[in-house]
Protein backbone atom coordinates (compact mmCIF):
# COMPACT_ATOMS: atom_id res chain seq x y z
CA UNK A 1 0.00 0.00 0.00
CA UNK A 2 0.96 3.57 -0.98
CA UNK A 3 1.35 6.13 1.71
CA UNK A 4 1.56 9.75 1.57
CA UNK A 5 3.63 11.15 4.54
CA UNK A 6 3.30 15.09 5.08
CA UNK A 7 5.94 15.90 8.20
CA UNK A 8 8.16 18.55 8.31
CA UNK A 9 10.35 17.80 10.23
CA UNK A 10 13.23 15.60 8.42
CA UNK A 11 14.65 13.47 11.36
CA UNK A 12 10.79 12.19 12.27
CA UNK A 13 10.44 12.05 8.48
CA UNK A 14 13.20 10.14 7.66
CA UNK A 15 12.63 7.47 11.10
CA UNK A 16 8.93 7.27 9.97
CA UNK A 17 9.44 6.48 6.51
CA UNK A 18 12.28 3.50 6.96
CA UNK A 19 9.57 2.24 9.68
CA UNK A 20 7.03 2.14 6.92
CA UNK A 21 9.52 0.49 4.04
CA UNK A 22 9.78 -1.98 6.42
CA UNK A 23 6.46 -2.70 7.47
CA UNK A 24 6.11 -2.77 3.53
CA UNK A 25 4.73 0.22 3.01
CA UNK A 26 5.53 2.04 -0.18
CA UNK A 27 6.58 6.00 0.72
CA UNK A 28 6.19 9.28 -0.57
CA UNK A 29 6.89 12.08 1.43
CA UNK A 30 6.47 15.64 1.36
CA UNK A 31 7.16 18.49 3.64
CA UNK A 32 4.58 21.20 3.14
CA UNK A 33 0.86 21.67 2.82
CA UNK A 34 0.61 22.90 -0.64
CA UNK A 35 2.78 19.90 -1.99
CA UNK A 36 0.50 17.67 -0.07
CA UNK A 37 -2.69 18.74 -1.88
CA UNK A 38 -0.56 18.69 -5.16
CA UNK A 39 0.55 15.18 -4.41
CA UNK A 40 -3.23 13.54 -3.33
CA UNK A 41 -3.91 15.43 -6.55
CA UNK A 42 -1.52 13.30 -9.06
CA UNK A 43 -1.28 10.27 -6.57
CA UNK A 44 -3.77 7.30 -5.35
CA UNK A 45 -2.57 6.50 -1.56
CA UNK A 46 -4.44 3.98 0.29
CA UNK A 47 -3.76 6.46 3.62
CA UNK A 48 -2.31 9.87 4.40
CA UNK A 49 -0.13 10.44 8.09
CA UNK A 50 -1.00 14.70 8.52
CA UNK A 51 1.41 16.05 10.29
CA UNK A 52 -0.68 19.78 11.45
CA UNK A 53 1.99 22.13 11.93
CA UNK A 54 2.90 22.46 8.31
CA UNK A 55 4.96 25.30 6.21
CA UNK A 56 3.07 27.13 3.32
CA UNK A 57 -0.49 25.50 3.92
CA UNK A 58 -1.73 24.06 7.73
CA UNK A 59 -2.81 20.56 8.22
CA UNK A 60 -6.34 21.41 9.26
CA UNK A 61 -6.29 23.11 6.06
CA UNK A 62 -4.80 20.75 4.39
CA UNK A 63 -7.64 18.43 5.87
CA UNK A 64 -10.60 21.20 5.23
CA UNK A 65 -9.72 20.75 1.06
CA UNK A 66 -9.20 17.72 0.46
CA UNK A 67 -12.47 16.73 2.58
CA UNK A 68 -14.99 19.89 0.64
CA UNK A 69 -13.24 20.06 -2.49
CA UNK A 70 -11.38 17.04 -3.29
CA UNK A 71 -14.36 14.70 -5.41
CA UNK A 72 -13.03 11.26 -5.78
CA UNK A 73 -10.27 11.79 -3.24
CA UNK A 74 -12.12 13.10 -0.04
CA UNK A 75 -13.02 9.88 1.31
CA UNK A 76 -8.95 8.90 2.02
CA UNK A 77 -8.03 7.71 5.10
CA UNK A 78 -6.16 10.37 7.15
CA UNK A 79 -4.40 9.75 10.36
CA UNK A 80 -3.04 13.20 12.35
CA UNK A 81 0.43 12.70 13.67
CA UNK A 82 0.97 16.14 15.25
CA UNK A 83 2.52 17.81 18.37
CA UNK A 84 -0.75 19.22 19.45
CA UNK A 85 -2.18 17.45 22.25
CA UNK A 86 -4.97 20.48 23.28
CA UNK A 87 -8.21 18.46 23.40
CA UNK A 88 -9.90 21.20 21.15
CA UNK A 89 -6.97 20.48 18.72
CA UNK A 90 -8.22 16.44 18.42
CA UNK A 91 -11.79 17.72 18.24
CA UNK A 92 -11.11 20.05 15.54
CA UNK A 93 -8.97 17.26 13.56
CA UNK A 94 -11.71 14.45 14.23
CA UNK A 95 -14.69 17.19 12.99
CA UNK A 96 -12.97 18.22 9.61
CA UNK A 97 -12.69 14.13 8.79
CA UNK A 98 -9.51 12.82 10.48
CA UNK A 99 -10.37 8.92 11.09
CA UNK A 100 -7.35 9.24 13.61
CA UNK A 101 -5.40 11.57 16.00
CA UNK A 102 -2.46 10.53 17.17
CA UNK A 103 -0.20 12.89 19.50
CA UNK A 104 4.19 13.28 19.52
CA UNK A 105 5.87 11.31 20.51
CA UNK A 106 4.34 8.27 19.50
CA UNK A 107 5.73 4.37 19.27
CA UNK A 108 6.28 3.82 15.66
CA UNK A 109 3.92 -0.38 16.38
CA UNK A 110 1.57 1.87 17.69
CA UNK A 111 1.63 4.06 14.59
CA UNK A 112 1.17 1.22 12.54
CA UNK A 113 -1.81 -0.56 14.17
CA UNK A 114 -3.34 2.81 13.88
CA UNK A 115 -2.70 2.90 10.12
CA UNK A 116 -4.03 -0.43 10.21
CA UNK A 117 -7.31 -0.24 12.14
CA UNK A 118 -8.08 2.73 9.77
CA UNK A 119 -7.16 1.20 6.92
CA UNK A 120 -9.87 -2.16 7.83
CA UNK A 121 -12.67 0.35 8.69
CA UNK A 122 -12.03 1.80 5.31
CA UNK A 123 -12.06 -1.30 3.84
CA UNK A 124 -15.71 -2.60 5.63
CA UNK A 125 -13.70 -5.20 7.58
CA UNK A 126 -14.06 -6.20 11.44
CA UNK A 127 -11.09 -8.95 11.21
CA UNK A 128 -7.76 -8.16 10.98
CA UNK A 129 -7.38 -10.34 8.37
CA UNK A 130 -7.53 -9.99 4.71
CA UNK A 131 -9.71 -12.58 3.01
CA UNK A 132 -11.15 -12.83 -0.67
CA UNK A 133 -14.27 -15.24 1.13
CA UNK A 134 -15.88 -16.84 4.06
CA UNK A 135 -13.08 -18.50 6.63
CA UNK A 136 -12.99 -22.07 5.90
CA UNK A 137 -14.74 -22.40 2.11
CA UNK A 138 -12.42 -23.74 -0.48
CA UNK A 139 -10.33 -21.69 -2.35
CA UNK A 140 -10.52 -18.68 0.64
CA UNK A 141 -6.57 -16.87 1.16
CA UNK A 142 -6.05 -15.10 3.72
CA UNK A 143 -3.40 -12.09 5.07
CA UNK A 144 -2.17 -11.50 8.45
CA UNK A 145 -0.93 -7.62 7.86
CA UNK A 146 0.17 -7.61 11.71
CA UNK A 147 2.29 -10.72 10.60
CA UNK A 148 2.81 -10.94 7.35
CA UNK A 149 1.35 -14.37 7.15
CA UNK A 150 -0.33 -16.01 4.03
CA UNK A 151 -2.79 -18.95 4.39
CA UNK A 152 -4.54 -20.26 1.31
CA UNK A 153 -6.44 -24.08 1.36
CA UNK A 154 -3.98 -25.11 4.27
CA UNK A 155 -0.45 -23.77 2.81
CA UNK A 156 0.29 -21.32 5.53
CA UNK A 157 3.50 -19.10 4.51
CA UNK A 158 5.75 -16.36 5.95
CA UNK A 159 6.06 -13.55 3.00
CA UNK A 160 8.59 -11.24 2.12
CA UNK A 161 7.78 -7.21 2.36
CA UNK A 162 7.24 -7.04 -1.32
CA UNK A 163 5.16 -10.36 -1.48
CA UNK A 164 3.38 -8.93 1.02
CA UNK A 165 2.47 -5.50 -0.51
CA UNK A 166 1.53 -6.94 -3.42
CA UNK A 167 -0.62 -9.36 -2.11
CA UNK A 168 -2.49 -6.84 0.27
CA UNK A 169 -3.32 -4.91 -2.67
CA UNK A 170 -5.02 -7.37 -4.79
CA UNK A 171 -7.07 -8.67 -1.10
CA UNK A 172 -8.08 -5.01 -0.51
CA UNK A 173 -10.16 -5.13 -3.93
CA UNK A 174 -10.96 -9.18 -4.05
CA UNK A 175 -12.89 -9.89 -7.40
CA UNK A 176 -10.72 -6.54 -9.27
CA UNK A 177 -8.15 -6.92 -11.66
CA UNK A 178 -5.11 -4.69 -10.94
CA UNK A 179 -2.73 -3.78 -14.18
CA UNK A 180 1.35 -3.95 -13.68
CA UNK A 181 1.16 -0.15 -13.75
CA UNK A 182 -1.74 -0.21 -10.75
CA UNK A 183 0.69 -2.75 -8.54
CA UNK A 184 3.22 -1.41 -9.36
CA UNK A 185 1.97 2.40 -8.30
CA UNK A 186 0.66 0.44 -4.25
CA UNK A 187 4.25 -1.14 -3.57
CA UNK A 188 6.82 1.45 -4.59
CA UNK A 189 7.18 5.22 -3.84
CA UNK A 190 8.71 7.42 -5.96
CA UNK A 191 12.64 7.21 -5.43
CA UNK A 192 12.44 3.34 -5.64
CA UNK A 193 13.43 1.65 -9.04
CA UNK A 194 11.88 -0.57 -10.81
CA UNK A 195 12.46 -3.87 -12.96
CA UNK A 196 10.14 -4.10 -15.97
CA UNK A 197 9.51 -7.60 -14.44
CA UNK A 198 9.28 -7.01 -10.86
CA UNK A 199 5.58 -7.75 -10.56
CA UNK A 200 5.86 -10.49 -12.73
CA UNK A 201 8.40 -12.40 -10.45
CA UNK A 202 6.51 -10.89 -7.37
CA UNK A 203 3.31 -12.75 -8.81
CA UNK A 204 5.48 -15.86 -9.29
CA UNK A 205 7.00 -16.18 -6.33
CA UNK A 206 3.88 -15.66 -4.76
CA UNK A 207 1.70 -18.76 -6.48
CA UNK A 208 4.95 -20.80 -5.76
CA UNK A 209 4.61 -20.10 -1.98
CA UNK A 210 0.38 -20.51 -2.16
CA UNK A 211 -0.47 -22.06 -5.16
CA UNK A 212 -0.79 -21.42 -9.04
CA UNK A 213 -4.52 -21.10 -8.20
CA UNK A 214 -4.26 -18.59 -5.22
CA UNK A 215 -3.89 -15.31 -7.89
CA UNK A 216 -5.12 -15.76 -11.25
CA UNK A 217 -4.02 -13.88 -14.47
CA UNK A 218 -6.21 -11.72 -16.93
CA UNK A 219 -4.59 -11.90 -20.09
CA UNK A 220 -3.61 -8.54 -21.42
CA UNK A 221 -5.43 -6.83 -18.43
CA UNK A 222 -3.59 -8.06 -15.13
CA UNK A 223 -4.06 -9.59 -12.08
CA UNK A 224 -6.73 -10.20 -9.37
CA UNK A 225 -7.75 -12.95 -6.60
CA UNK A 226 -10.98 -14.52 -7.14
CA UNK A 227 -13.98 -13.80 -4.70
CA UNK A 228 -15.11 -16.91 -3.23
CA UNK A 229 -18.91 -17.19 -1.51
CA UNK A 230 -19.43 -19.16 1.27
CA UNK A 231 -21.18 -22.50 0.39
CA UNK A 232 -23.34 -23.99 3.55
Amino acid sequence: MRVLLVEDDTMIAEAVTQALKDAAYAVDWVSDGVTALASIDAQDYGVILLDLGLPRKDGMEVLRQLRLSRAGKNQLPVLIVTARDAVDDRILGLDLGADDYSVKPFEVKELLARMRAVIRRHGGQASPDLSNGSAGSKGTLQLNPQTKVASFEGNVQLLSAREYALLHALLLRPGAILSRTELEDRIYGWNEEVESNAVEFLIHALRKKLGAHAIKNVRGMGWLVPTVEHKP
